[in-house]
C-alpha cells in the first residue's frame, strides 16, 4: 500500500445526481411519474439522425433505451412518450434545485459538476444541524428537492469527492433509498470491486485499452501497480489514476484552480447527408470560425489544427481524421484556410458526409500576433482587430448578429444551431 489513510483528509462529501434529468423534467411538466413513465427526450425526432438525450429509468429498463440511442433504434411502443427537448425549461428546474440546496448549504460549499449533478461539503455546516448524521442530512435534502421540483435524486457519500462520486455511479441508484456511502475502509471491497473499468470515474475506452496493454485488467490491479512505472508511461494522468484506484482524492470544494486547456474541439452530426463540397466547406468555415473564437477566448494561439470528416452509413468507408502543424495563430481566416486545405487534400468527391469535427491543440499563451513575411502586415493586423470586434459583437448580441453571407445558404447550419441551447 502506497498510501496511509490516517494521513488523508476525511471530510463528508455528498454527490447528488438528478435521475434521468431531462426525462424527469418532461415527466413532471406533463404530470407523469418520473420513475414509472416510459419517456425519452428525443432531439431531431423528424430525422433519421435524431438522438435520445435522456431516457427515463423505466424506458431504460423495459425497452433498453440509452442516452445515445438513435431515433431509428427507438422501439415502437404504445406507452412510450417521445418528447422534444425544452432546454430553457430544464435550466429553470436546475436553477430551482440549486436555489433549494442553497437554503441549507452556503454557495461556497457547493460545486456544480454538470446540469444534473453537484457536490456538497457537509462538514462545514454540520454544526448547524446538531451534528446530524450525514445520511440523515442527505435524505432530508433529497426530500426538499423533490418537494420543490418533483425530481427524484440519488446521492453518493464519501470521505472525499471521489469517494462520493463512485458510490453514486455504481451503487446508490440500486439501493432502496438511493443513497450509498463509501469510506476509505471500503476501498478494497467497493472501489476494487467495480467490475467494468469504464465504470470508474476518469477511465474511458481509450484509457482502458492503454491500461490493458500494460496487463492491468481490473481496478484492483491498477491500485497495486507500480505508480512510478505508470507515471513514466502515462505521465501525471497515470499517477492520478493509481491514486484514484486507491480512493485518494485531495481536491477540495473552493480551491482556486484554472486548468490549462490541452485541446479544443467542436463537432456536429449533420441533419442529412451532404455530397456537394461547396456546402460542406460552408459548414467547415462556420465551425472553424467558432473554434478560433474559443482559442482567442482562452487567451491562446494554436499550432496544431485538425479536421474530422465522417462519411454516411451508406458509404463503405468511415471517413478521415487529419492534423496539420501551423505557425501559432488564433486568426479565424488563417485557421479556416488550413481546415479547408485539409478537406480538399483528403475528401473523395462524390462521397456523402454526415459528421464534421474541428479541433485546435498545442496552445501557447503569448498572444502577440505572429506576422507572416508573405502577407501584407497591415492586412494581418486589421484582420486581428476584426476578429476581436466580431467576438465582442457575438458575445453581446449572439452569433447571428454578424455572419458571412454563406451562412444564410439553405444547407448552412450555424445560424440554426446558434438559436438552440447545447445544439438542441
Amino acid at each position: 500500500m502506497y498510501f496511509n489513510y490516517d494521513l488523508e483528509p476525511r471530510t463528508d462529501y455528498l454527490c447528488i445526481d438528478c435521475r434521468s434529468f431531462y426525462a424527469s423534467c418532461e415527466a413532471v411538466m406533463r404530470g407523469l411519474h418520473p420513475l414509472e413513465t416510459m419517456l425519452v427526450v428525443l432531439s431531431g425526432a423528424d430525422r433519421p439522425g435524431g438522438l435520445v438525450l435522456s431516457a427515463s429509468p423505466k424506458a431504460k429498463e423495459v425497452l433498453g433505451i440509452s442516452n445515445v440511442t438513435r431515433s431509428y433504434d427507438v422501439p415502437k411502443h404504445k406507452d412510450l412518450v417521445i418528447a422534444p427537448p425544452r432546454m430553457y425549461e430544464y435550466i429553470k428546474i436546475n436553477m430551482l434545485i440549486l436555489e433549494t440546496i442553497q437554503k441549507y448549504v452556503p454557495a461556497e460549499d457547493v460545486h456544480v459538476y454538470s446540469i444534473d449533478e453537484l457536490f456538497i461539503r457537509y462538514q462545514n455546516v454540520k454544526r448547524l444541524y446538531n451534528n446530524a448524521d450525514v445520511k440523515l442530512f442527505a435524505r432530508a435534502l433529497m426530500k426538499k428537492i423533490f418537494e420543490a421540483t418533483g425530481i427524484y435524486t440519488a446521492t453518493g457519500i464519501g470521505d472525499n469527492m471521489l469517494l462520493a462520486k463512485l458510490p453514486l455511479d455504481n451503487e446508490a441508484k440500486k439501493n432502496a433509498d438511493s443513497i450509498a456511502i463509501w469510506r476509505y475502509e471500503d476501498v478494497p471491497s467497493k472501489v476494487w470491486g467495480i467490475k467494468k473499468m469504464t465504470d470508474f470515474w476518469g477511465i474511458g475506452s481509450r484509457t482502458e485499452k492503454n491500461l490493458k496493454g500494460k496487463g492491468i485488467m481490473t481496478i484492483e490491479e491498477l491500485a497495486n501497480y507500480d505508480p512510478y512505472r505508470l507515471k513514466k508511461s502515462m505521465g501525471l494522468i497515470g499517477a492520478q489514476l493509481h491514486a484514484h484506484a486507491n480512493g485518494i482524492d485531495r481536491s477540495q470544494i473552493g480551491q482556486e484552480y484554472k486548468p490549462v486547456e490541452k485541446s479544443l474541439s467542436n463537432s456536429q452530426i449533420l441533419l442529412k447527408d451532404y455530397d456537394d463540397p461547396r456546402d460542406i466547406k460552408v459548414i467547415i468555415r462556420e465551425m472553424s470560425e467558432l473554434i478560433a473564437a474559443r482559442v482567442r477566448h482562452i487567451g491562446a494561439q494554436t499550432s496544431t489544427i485538425g479536421l474530422f470528416i465522417g462519411y454516411s452509413k451508406i458509404e463503405c468507408i468511415h471517413g478521415f481524421s487529419k492534423q496539420m502543424k501551423i505557425l501559432p495563430t488564433n486568426n479565424s481566416k488563417v485557421i479556416t484556410s488550413y481546415m479547408l486545405k485539409i478537406f480538399e487534400d483528403n475528401y473523395r468527391p462524390g462521397l456523402f458526409v454526415r459528421h464534421i469535427g474541428v479541433s485546435c491543440s498545442h496552445f501557447s499563451y503569448d498572444t502577440h500576433i505572429q506576422l507572416s513575411l508573405f502577407d501584407d502586415i497591415d492586412q494581418q493586423i486589421k484582420q486581428a482587430k476584426i476578429d476581436i470586434l466580431t467576438d465582442k459583437i457575438r458575445e453581446k448580441f449572439g452569433f447571428a448578429a454578424i455572419i458571412h453571407a454563406s451562412s444564410l445558404l439553405e444547407n448552412a447550419t450555424a445560424v440554426s444551431r446558434s438559436q438552440k441551447i447545447g445544439g438542441h
